[in-house]
């Protein structure tokens, strides 16, 4: 139906039309032949540029021939009868010759040709932008889900005397990155749950802030905390190292002392199938934790980045720096 739709046009659209079409998909099953290494696509995308160098030729012919018009002449070589009878008509007596008939307007042939591109053109651009350009009614497609507000949260007092300690949900703001699966290596993952808490840490009797975010994938979990206490990173070492612990490497990252260790998380077994007593606290897979000094000075005061998964893969430790060169910049540092 839309050949002879085609056909049924005048020579000056259809044969630009098809020129366009022959070429966009010429070039195109050339181009997947070439990327797939596949010669039969190879062989339509060479006809389809073979029939449009026809039809080239054909439009610069006809074009030739309107720049250069001449009497029509049949196959054994004599003049048409219709150029015949206007040479034979009698002229009137001199001076009076019939006026010259006014010629006929004939269309504009590349007029034609750049009207039937540009709409063939516009119609081209509107199916291949048509569905980025209107809003999408698939909601199917997973969204990375958004951190806690924390408005209503109530800080414990050590947040107070913290002078630069920030919220859960602040570190959360930071870490929940649409580059963050990309960071950890696995880009076409969507984070699953992220959370965000204003704690304060273990054996401190609440006086030391620690807030923490975590954001989950189906690959890895990755968790940033803030501790603002007195220990500094070179004593942090050194306790690392009176307990014996291995895979330590020191380093810097952003110009401010850093440290690289391994453990394992802990598992706990609720024990829901045994009347929820709950299990002891077990061992969980390994974690690998980037601890980062709060500024260069080392004053004391850290930043832990941690990364882990179920199946006990981690990424490369390229990866925890990537991680805290381009989330760390953006935690904002004033007081609460």
């Amino acid at each position: 139906m839309l050949g002879l739709l085609l056909r049924l046009l005048p020579f000056w659209v259809r044969e630009p039309l098809f020129i366009v079409i022959g070429s966009v998909f010429g070039v195109r099953i050339m181009y997947l032949a070439v990327r797939d290494e596949a010669w039969v696509p190879g062989a339509i995308g060479v006809a389809f540029l073979l029939a449009t160098a026809v039809r080239v030729h054909t439009v610069a012919r006809a074009l030739r021939a309107r720049r250069n018009p001449a009497p029509a002449v049949s196959a054994d070589g004599a003049v048409s009868d219709a150029v015949v009878r206007s040479q034979s008509q009698p002229q009137g007596p001199a001076g009076q010759r019939p006026a010259p008939a006014a010629p006929r307007k004939e269309p504009n042939a590349w007029g034609q040709a750049v009207a039937a591109v540009a709409v063939f053109a516009a119609l081209g651009a509107a199916l291949w932008l048509g569905p980025n350009l209107l809003p999408s009614g698939d909601n199917s497609s997973p969204r990375s889900p958004s951190c806690p507000s924390g408005e209503d949260e109530e800080l414990p007092s050590a947040y107070t005397g913290a002078s630069r300690a920030v919220t859960g949900g602040q570190l959360c703001e930071a870490l929940n990155r649409t580059d963050l699966a990309r960071l950890l290596g696995t880009p076409t993952e969507t984070a699953t749950v992220v959370s965000g808490t204003s704690d304060t840490a273990l054996l401190t009797d609440g006086k030391v802030a620690r807030p923490e975010a975590e954001v989950r994938f189906d690959t890895y979990t990755v968790n940033v905390s803030a501790t603002y206490n007195e220990l500094s990173i070179a004593q942090y070492v050194k306790l690392m190292e009176f307990g014996e612990e291995t895979d330590v490497k020191t380093l810097s990252v952003l110009g401010r002392p850093a440290v690289l260790s391994s453990d394992h998380t802990m598992s706990v077994d609720l024990g829901l199938g045994s009347g929820g007593s709950g299990g002891p606290v077990g061992q969980g897979p390994p974690a690998r934790t980037l601890t980062v000094a709060l500024d260069g000075k080392d004053p004391g005061g850290y930043y832990e980045i941690t990364v882990w998964s179920t199946s006990g893969a981690l990424p490369d430790d390229g990866a925890l720096v990537d991680i805290a060169e381009t989330v760390l910049p953006t935690v904002p540092e004033q007081a609460v």
